[in-house]
Parts: structure tokens; C-alpha cells; sequence
């Protein structure tokens, strides 16, 4: 029997309250005010149980984009900025000690050996991306541009680790500081990744194993992400990777009717691979991925829209209201679809799971006695989530604006 296009059971019923901006402007402020209020200088934020997957060795405070203390900065700076919240402290000269902070002690994962990562999500690029957001200095893209050549061949070919996340990293840079070096490095990755392309995606060597990746956490589409970003390709090139990437993106979706879902890996689901429909893995991921590239494709927009009607009717996720694999990062999806269609029914939608994470936050908050401080798996991410919401933009957090 072929695998369900969903796991119901990750999923959980949709709350019937309304959306109410001005709810959803208390959350926000409340989920800045807690994060400033539970603050360390020297401990920096802890990290939540659910974040800790051994509770036995526990995990010490990270400064990195996805989980650390970058992201929660860059976070709470990019709220302020969209005037949803009023700070109580001046970020930037915390921000500015980022860098040395994670040179002296970077975050070292047991699988790299004890090597520093120079990428996006989990590394130093991100590092080094939030603190020129929020206390630019110009070492900041000189260390950048060394990051992106000393990451440009790293074997895990993905997003959270590999060259397309210091790729990432140095187009969003590229596009404050108009930094020609930037770009010149960013060329060089994309010319090694498009080379290592194998007949389908990707081959991701993580973790100690290989692995064919579909989705954008780890795989294929955070690359076709990356390598489509702005216009550092020519146009003869980047229409090719475009044409590659949206022909695989048809071949690899699983069809039923009006939903399309895209399975973890080349590989079928098993016990050990389940079907996930989230951010990192799945249609919302894919949705958010692709929406932006390809406008004049009717073909690649039907696809992209049964992507978001498998979201919907899989529902938010049990696993909490995170970005990366919870209910907001899925809401993503509808705000792209909303942006490429016009279409308001994808606003609506995106609104709903808002309210749903909103309560999400709030449940796991009673449940724990404290808030989750992180971007990419915590409140923060929700709360930027919240105010893509109110205004109707499907702008991600760190990956299409800086």
C-alpha cells in the first residue's frame, strides 16, 4: 500500500477563534518582553527541553541563527524595526561582541569533528549576518567573504550547514552592502554546487551518512533556494537551473487529486523516514522554496498550490508552533501562494494557522513556565510569523530579507 501524503497524526484540528490583529499585536509584544526579561549577558538565553534532545548531557547556550543567541538578536531587532514592539534594551552593542564571541568558542556539533561550520543556520555566516544587521562593521564582510570560500566545497551540499547557507548568507549581505567580493564568492559556490548536481537532487553526506534530500531544510529545494536568489547567475544560467529544478520538482511530487506532496528523500517513507509535512521537510518547504521563482509557469504555480492545499488540509502541527517544523513556517506557505496568486483565500489561511500558533506559544509557555528563545524552533520566529501576518507579507525571516 503507498504511504499516506500525510501523517495525520502530526497534525492536530484547526482552533476556531478568529483572527484579531490586535491579538496577535499583544502576542508579539508579550513574546519580546519575556525573551528581553529572560536575557543573560554572560549565559546568554537557555535552551528549551524541547530544544535538548539528550536531557541527561544538556545542551549549553548556542550562538548561532537557528537556535542561538544570532537569531533571537536578529529577531527581536527586525520587530522593533516593524514597529510591532518597543525594546528595553540597546541590542546593538551585545550584537557587535557576536562574532569574537563565536570565534573564541564557536558551536561545534559532535559530527564536524570538532571543525567550526562558516554557514547559514548553523554557523559562523550567521553569526556574522545578524550582528552587521544590528551593529554593522566593515570586518564584518571581510570575515564574510572568507566564510563563503572556506564553505564553498563542504560535503553536505544543503542549507543549514553546506555552501548554500553561506551562499545565503552573502547574498543577503550583498544586498546592503553592494560588496562586489560578496558576490564573486557567492559565483564560486554556485558554480561547485550546480556542478555536484546529480541526476535528480542532491547528495547530502550528514551526520556520518549520505542521504538524498528533497525538501529545504537539508536538501534539493533549499538549494534551487540559493542558487536562484537575486541575479548574481546570468539570466542564459539561471533560466537553466530554473527549467532543471522545476522539471525534478514535477517528477519528484507525489499527486492525489488536488494535493501534492514531496516525500523527506529520493528514498520511498519508511519507519525511520516518515512522511512530514513541515518547513524543513514536505510541501510547506517546497511552497516557500519555489513560489518566488518561475512567475510566467502555470504549470509549476498548479503544483505549488496543491502543495498548499495538502498544508491546509493536513492542518497546523502537533509538534508546536515553530518555524522550522511547526504550524508557522507551514503558514509561510500560504502567505507565498498568497503572494504569487494574488488570491485571498491563501491570506485567510495564513491568518488562521497565526491564530492557531499564537495559541501554540501560549499552551507550551503554561505547560513548561517559560517561553522557548530561539528563532528557527522558538517564540520569536512565531512572533515575526504573527506580523508577516498582519501585513500580508511572505517575506521568511533570514532567508529573503535581511
Amino acid at each position: 500500500m503507498p504511504a499516506a501524503l500525510f501523517d495525520a497524526s502530526s497534525h492536530e484540528p484547526l482552533t476556531s477563534e478568529s483572527w484579531d490583529e490586535a491579538r496577535a499585536r499583544r502576542t508579539i509584544a508579550g513574546i519580546a518582553a519575556e525573551a528581553e526579561a529572560a536575557f543573560d549577558p554572560d549565559a546568554l538565553w537557555p535552551v528549551h527541553p524541547l530544544d535538548d534532545e539528550d536531557p541527561s548531557d544538556p545542551l549549553p547556550p548556542t550562538l548561532g541563527l537557528y537556535l542561538g543567541a544570532a537569531g533571537m538578536v536578529w529577531g527581536l531587532d527586525a520587530l522593533a524595526r516593524a514597529g510591532l514592539v518597543t525594546l528595553t534594551r540597546d541590542w546593538a552593542p551585545f550584537a557587535a561582541t557576536l562574532p569574537n564571541r563565536y570565534a573564541a568558542k564557536p558551536d561545534l556539533p559532535e559530527w564536524t569533528d570538532g571543525k567550526p561550520v562558516p554557514s547559514l543556520l548553523a554557523g559562523e555566516s550567521g553569526v556574522l549576518l545578524a550582528a552587521h544587521r544590528v551593529a554593522p562593521d566593515p570586518g564584518h564582510v571581510d570575515r564574510m567573504v572568507e566564510c563563503i570560500h572556506a564553505n564553498a566545497t563542504n560535503r553536505t551540499r544543503e542549507l543549514m550547514w553546506g555552501s548554500p547557507g553561506s551562499m545565503l548568507a552573502g547574498w543577503l549581505m550583498y544586498t546592503r552592502t553592494g560588496d562586489e567580493r560578496l558576490a564573486d564568492a557567492w559565483r564560486e559556490s554556485a558554480e561547485w554546487l550546480i556542478g555536484e548536481w546529480g541526476d535528480l537532487v542532491w547528495l547530502q553526506q550528514l551526520y556520518g551518512r549520505e542521504f538524498h534530500f528533497i525538501g529545504p531544510g537539508h536538501g534539493f529545494a533549499g538549494n534551487v533556494y540559493s542558487l536562484t536568489r537575486g541575479d548574481l547567475l546570468d539570466d542564459g544560467r539561471r533560466a537553466q537551473v530554473q527549467q532543471r529544478a522545476v522539471s525534478t520538482l514535477q517528477d519528484l511530487a507525489k499527486r492525489e487529486g488536488e494535493l501534492a506532496q514531496w516525500w523527506p528523500t529520493l528514498e520511498p517513507p519508511t519507519d525511520q523516514r516518515k512522511v512530514r509535512t513541515q518547513w524543513c521537510h514536505g510541501a510547506p518547504g517546497v511552497v516557500t522554496s519555489f513560489a518566488d521563482i518561475a512567475s510566467d509557469s502555470a504549470e509549476l504555480a498548479e503544483l505549488l498550490i496543491a502543495g498548499g492545499e495538502l498544508t491546509w488540509q493536513a492542518g497546523p502541527l502537533v509538534k508546536g508552533p515553530s518555524i522550522c517544523h511547526g504550524t508557522a513556517g507551514n503558514g509561510f506557505a500560504f502567505l507565498k501562494l498568497y503572494d504569487r496568486t494574488g488570491d485571498e483565500r491563501w491570506l485567510e489561511r495564513a491568518r488562521a494557522f497565526a491564530v492557531h500558533a499564537a495559541g501554540q506559544v501560549e499552551r507550551l509557555r503554561a505547560e513548561h513556565g517559560r517561553g522557548r528563545y530561539s528563532l528557527w524552533t522558538g517564540d520569536v520566529g512565531v512572533a515575526l510569523y504573527l506580523a508577516a501576518c498582519i501585513r500580508g507579507d511572505s517575506a521568511m525571516p533570514t532567508l529573503d530579507v535581511y
